[in-house]
């Protein structure tokens, strides 16, 4: 039950995981009531607690006193669970009524591996993959060519993060380009891990995160990794209870003031999109929120963050305008990521401009 309790609270806490939370809850009453059914006299169990006789209990090993990250934790207390249950199972056969407790026990085994699954990858995942330092848009009317060739060279370049958006698709089309765009980034190693062999060939090579604009249902549908909202689009808690059966799915949110971002903080966007940054043809916009803005999400993380030192900021992508040629102003205020278009797909070269990106972002900040 404390192996359950463990993953319970991650996933409620961890990652606004409403439904695997509910889950573990639903697991530790389970066990309750068929340990409760099977214990005869009732107390048993509880009058046969020995700790200061337990010779367990000095029993330990250097890997229980570390732990990397939440993950790590997950994974322990999910191993834990698991074998406990299984010992559970096997014992609980001793007792007058322990067939039926049997039985009920295993599909709870085998519920907590799913749990364990389930928290665990999602912790993986969006510890690996949230604050990009270069996110590509990718629409084909900007593009100057074919689509999927600058995703793919974009990739190539280094880029962490594709996005696809296309405002004016049909539903089906729109999923069709989705999908391929996931096959894409699927065989399409990233940056100088692609060499001269493709995706499938090289196991572990990092592959990009893709993205749907706009549309949860289509990304769910495409298998992508998650989707962009803006403000006048369906809201965070609905994206993330529509996206309740994929551990890890992640929402991003643009914001173009505080209050805008506070709340996508609050409501527990994985990444905020901050902007518009500069003029843009792409999307104009009669307010430009500019770098200005920048420094008050900077302050607004510094703010939430306490005494934590050094501060940490949510993960965040600064979008419009953006360009080799300006990104550096970004930088130097302390931008941890970028999302361009028109200057990557239109380009000969989306690579290369990718690259010229990575590198600006990788140069020192102010904070």
């Amino acid at each position: 039950m404390e192996a359950a309790r463990t993953l319970e609270d991650a996933a409620r806490f961890a990652l606004n995981d409403a439904a695997g939370a509910a889950r573990c809850k639903d697991l530790r009453h389970a066990l309750r009531d068929v340990l409760a059914a099977a214990d005869s006299p009732t107390g048993t169990l509880l009058s046969a607690r020995n700790t200061p006789g337990d010779p367990g209990t000095s029993v330990t090993t250097e890997a229980e006193s570390r732990r990397d990250d939440l993950s790590g934790i997950c994974t322990a207390a999910g191993k834990r669970l698991g074998e406990s249950l299984r010992v559970l199972e096997e014992t609980v056969k001793l007792l007058d009524r322990g067939v039926a407790a049997a039985a009920a026990i295993k599909q709870l085994r085998y519920a907590a591996y799913d749990l364990e699954q389930r928290i665990v990858l999602a912790l993986v995942r969006r510890g690996r993959a949230v604050q990009w330092p270069l996110c590509v848009l990718i629409t084909e009317s900007l593009c100057a060519l074919p689509w999927e060739d600058v995703a793919r060279r974009a990739i190539e370049g280094g880029a962490p993060s594709i996005q696809l958006r296309e405002k004016d698709l049909p539903a089906r089309e729109l999923l069709a380009r989705a999908r391929r765009l996931v096959e894409i980034a699927r065989d399409t190693p990233v940056g100088e891990a692609a060499g001269e062999m493709s995706g499938s060939e090289q196991p572990g090579v990092p592959r990009a995160t893709v993205i749907i604009n706009d549309r949860a249902d289509i990304a769910l549908a495409a298998g992508a990794d998650g989707v962009h909202l803006g403000q006048d689009d369906l809201p965070l808690a609905d994206a993330r209870r529509l996206a309740s059966g994929v551990p890890g799915f992640l929402i991003g949110v643009s914001t173009a003031n505080t209050d805008q971002a506070r709340r996508a903080i609050d409501d527990g966007a994985d990444y905020v999109g901050l902007g518009p940054m500069f003029p843009s043809s792409t999307k104009p916009k009669e307010h430009l929120a500019g770098i200005a803005y920048l420094r008050e999400f900077i302050q607004l993380c510094a703010q939430r963050a306490g005494d934590a030192v050094p501060a940490p900021l949510t993960p965040h992508l600064a979008i419009s305008g953006i360009t080799p040629r300006n990104v550096g102003e970004l930088v130097a205020a302390g931008c941890r990521g970028v999302a361009v278009s028109s200057c990557v797909c239109s380009a000969p070269d989306p690579a290369g401009v990718c690259r010229e990106l990575l590198a600006a972002m990788a140069q020192p900040r102010n904070v």
